[in-house]
């Protein structure tokens, strides 16, 4: 099973959107800010919503993967205790959170946070799951895994909708926005990842110009959209499509950059590991 958010782990968005000719370009100025949860061997931020407040997951000094939600200051680990490796995706301006964890047969399951408890979601008979994607309707976009391989899925009004990008070897989800625009990451005939969007009728390709592996992620409300990608010299950064441009970017004094949420105010938020490996989050304005 190959499920999927970004070129990290593989696992892994307005309402009038006009697909124009989009050509990378540099003027736009990022500031990051780096964030860790404290005593923390690894931090990874996924999530942001428009009050500022930030999911995501990190491995503690003793190896141990948890969730976490962080609000100002405060950091407030939080993980399903039906499994292990709690991570958490995505946000809404009501404090629900998707992700996913591991079932004790090591296969992902999706779930709904919301009030303080857990619900596992995600189709029925699957053989694993995952939720990428939560928009303040509590829609949700992921993806779910079966004998045929890998698919995306919505979930609306109670209601599983299966998403194929037409051509992919694998769908793989992404993110979703108060519209109904959802990101969608595909495997091509090379297994490269590719990246669309999705307006509940038509994909449209909207890969990182000149790179090899495009993993786009959330959207906003606006139409922001954050990636990472994956260019051919085993080089890795992030991006955002902004207005119809692109505009890629790097944590300064960083190896490598991933960009996996975004809300509406131009805060975008990710990871990135330095010169020795070390995995941190980041925020950053535009």
């Amino acid at each position: 099973m190959r499920l999927g958010r970004s070129s990290l782990t593989r696992l892994v968005l307005c309402v009038a959107l006009l697909i124009a000719a989009e050509t990378p370009t540099l003027a736009l100025t990022f500031k990051f800010k780096t964030i860790n949860v404290a005593g923390a061997q690894s931090t990874a931020i996924y999530g942001i919503n428009d009050a500022g407040v930030m999911v995501g997951s990190y491995l503690d000094g003793g190896g141990v993967r948890h969730g976490f939600e962080l609000s100002g200051a405060h950091v407030a680990k939080i993980d399903d205790p039906k499994g292990t490796d709690t991570f958490f995706f995505a946000n809404n301006k009501a404090g629900a959170i998707v992700g996913y964890y591991s079932t004790s047969s090591h296969t992902a399951q999706a779930f709904l946070y919301v009030n303080g408890k857990f619900k596992d979601i995600g189709p029925a008979g699957v053989t694993g799951s995952q939720a990428l994607g939560i928009n303040d309707h509590g829609d949700v976009n992921g993806n779910f895994a079966d004998a045929k391989g890998s698919h995306g899925f919505l979930l609306k009004a109670g209601k599983y909708t299966t998403l194929d990008v037409p051509g992919a070897q694998d769908t793989l989800g992404g993110g979703i926005n108060n519209a109904g625009m959802m990101t969608e990451v595909w495997l091509d005939s090379s297994f490269n990842s590719e990246s669309s969007l999705y307006n509940g009728k038509t994909y449209t390709k909207i890969n990182v110009p000149g790179e090899p592996n495009s993993d786009a992620a959330a959207i906003n409300n606006l139409g922001d959209i954050v990636y990472s990608w994956e260019g051919a010299a085993d080089t890795y950064g992030g991006a955002l499509r902004h207005s119809g441009k692109y505009y890629k970017f790097h944590v300064p004094k960083g190896d490598r950059t991933f960009g996996y949420g975004i809300n509406d105010h131009n805060v975008i938020v990710g990871a990135y590991t330095d010169d020795n490996g070390v995995l941190s989050g980041f925020s950053a304005t535009y």
